[in-house]
């Protein structure tokens, strides 16, 4: 396995335009992954990465993030089998947002709630804002009790 290093940001020129790859985390060390299916496009969810799972996510070819609320490293898919195979990675102009296409083993599934995407619910806007949110998934792909056994704490994830 290739190890990947990052480079040092020397100019707006080579971050913008060039070829060296120079990640800018955030003050926490960490960038926004948009996670995307590969063949139809669908976003599947948002996650975060700081400076190893990036690394991870290249020499490995599968997805790895970083929890926030748990501050750990995580491989998408090591417990419940949901791994996401990297098709795909961009990052974008300035280098601090990171894109994503993957396939995903098994049902197809990345929220940790059962539906395929985490964003399975649309927020009303225009003249339907402040009404209910919208389920747009009807249907769970999987039972995340039996993949997880207790389904975290929302406040824990």
């Amino acid at each position: 396995m290739n190890k990947v290093e990052f480079q040092e940001r020397v100019s707006i020129e080579q971050v913008e335009e060039g070829t060296d790859l120079a990640p800018k985390f955030d003050m926490d060390g960490l960038l926004p992954c948009i996670t995307t299916d590969a063949k139809s496009g669908e976003v599947l969810m948002l996650g975060w990465m700081n400076s190893k799972a990036l690394q991870l996510t290249i020499e490995t070819g599968e997805a790895h993030y970083f929890s926030r609320s748990r501050q750990v490293l995580w491989h998408k898919g090591a417990s419940s089998g949901l791994v996401q195979r990297v098709i795909k990675a961009r990052i974008d102009d300035d280098q601090d947002a990171v894109w994503l296409s993957v396939e995903v083993a098994r049902s197809g599934a990345s929220c940790h709630v059962g539906y395929r995407s985490c964003f399975y619910r649309a927020i009303p806007t225009a003249e339907n804002a402040g009404k209910s949110l919208v389920f747009l998934e009807s249907e769970k792909t999987f039972d995340p009790l039996q993949v997880y056994g207790d389904v975290p704490n929302p406040t824990q994830l």
